[in-house]
């Protein structure tokens, strides 16, 4: 197996117009490491030799761990320079545009990407091709992921650069005033990482552009396709890419920290939302229903010295839910009084008599 200086090459990672990097193995260390070495056929191009040796050493002089570190450099015995840099064993932002995923934890790594980009802006680097490959994941050993600003080879100080007439970039993700030639500034990394957002949220850049010609004719009037329906976000989400897409660099995010921010807030809300949505609420509880009295029959005007039964209790409590049972009333027959009905009997007695007497006195 192939080995430059103490680091075992185990497989190549990926292929540029410049350079090609390896994943290393630095078994001294015990360390995967990653391994960028120049072409072969640029090996003698003065300028690209030495832009790729300042690349290494702006990487090694901005000591942040959101970009790449460089801890190594050397020259192979055909005396083409590498440099050697930290192996971030998670993948890229291009492997979430090739497959999008949860829209919230998206959103999450971009704005990381702006505060990596922030880093850059606060040491007067301006990037020039913020692209989904160039912005590495590396897994912590708690699960989580951090987002790592890489490939320096076009970056640009930002001070002295009146005059520099060179594009740089890749089309797609590039600002109007990169292709050109216009002043570059911390607002040209933010029109790219707007993007990159929208690619790795929906797979698709934002203006089909393919060359450097397609981003110097494209439409002004043009505006990007509002995406936020499609990803389950807030309005919000489009304002902000359309703001930090516009022609005029003075319309965009005064920073990429306020640009990463603005991506925390919605990627809350989304958050925010979802929680709301998987929580069931309890059931409302259901309003008292008016109860229907049971047509009852028409009661006549009770008889005069009868009181009316349960007349002084009202109508039944509306929390019973039984109907009150009433006793039967009991009837007691009436009787006649005793003297009359003896009076009755010495009347007909009477009677009798006398018709007994009027008959025994015909016969005579």
């Amino acid at each position: 197996m192939q080995k430059i200086g103490r680091y075992r090459l185990v497989r190549r990672l990926g292929a540029g117009s410049f350079a090609t990097v390896w994943l290393g193995r630095d078994d001294d260390l015990d360390v995967d490491v990653a391994v960028k070495i120049l072409a072969e056929n640029w090996s003698t191009n003065a300028d690209v030799r030495s832009r790729f040796l300042a690349e290494a050493r702006l990487m090694r002089r901005i000591r942040d761990e959101r970009i790449v570190r460089v801890y190594d450099i050397g020259t192979l015995p055909d005396d083409r320079p590498y440099f050697v840099m930290d192996y971030c064993d998670a993948g890229s932002l291009a492997d979430l545009r090739r497959n999008p995923t949860d829209p919230v934890r998206t959103l999450r790594l971009c704005a990381e990407a702006c505060r990596a980009l922030d880093v850059l802006h606060r040491h007067q680097v301006v990037h020039r091709d913020v692209t989904p490959g160039n912005l590495l994941l590396d897994a912590n050993p708690d699960g989580s992921v951090r987002v790592l600003l890489a490939d320096l080879g076009v970056a640009k100080e930002m001070v002295g650069q009146q005059g520099m007439t060179m594009t740089a970039g890749t089309p797609s993700f590039m600002a109007p005033e990169q292709a050109t030639s216009g002043a570059l500034g911390a607002w040209s990394d933010i029109y790219a990482m707007a993007c990159v957002t929208q690619a790795v949220l929906t797979g698709r850049t934002p203006f089909a552009v393919k060359t450097v010609n397609d981003v110097m004719h494209r439409d002004g009037s043009e505006q990007p396709e509002p995406v936020a329906a499609s990803v389950g976000a807030p309005p919000e989400l489009d304002a902000l890419l359309r703001s930090a897409l516009a022609l005029d660099p003075a319309h965009r995010p005064r920073s990429a920290q306020e640009m990463g921010a603005a991506l925390d807030r919605i990627a809350d809300a989304m958050g925010a939302w979802a929680a709301d949505s998987n929580t069931s609420p309890a059931p409302a509880p259901r309003p008292p229903q008016p109860r229907t009295p049971s047509p009852q029959p028409q009661q006549q005007p009770p008889a005069q010295g009868f009181a009316q039964p349960f007349a002084e209790f009202g109508q039944p409590s509306p929390v019973e839910h039984q109907p009150a049972m009433l006793s039967p009333t009991t009837v007691t027959p009436q009787t006649t009084p005793a003297w009359q009905f003896w009076t009755l009997v010495s009347l007909i007695a009477v009677l009798v008599f006398i018709g007994t007497m009027f008959l025994t006195l015909i016969a005579l």
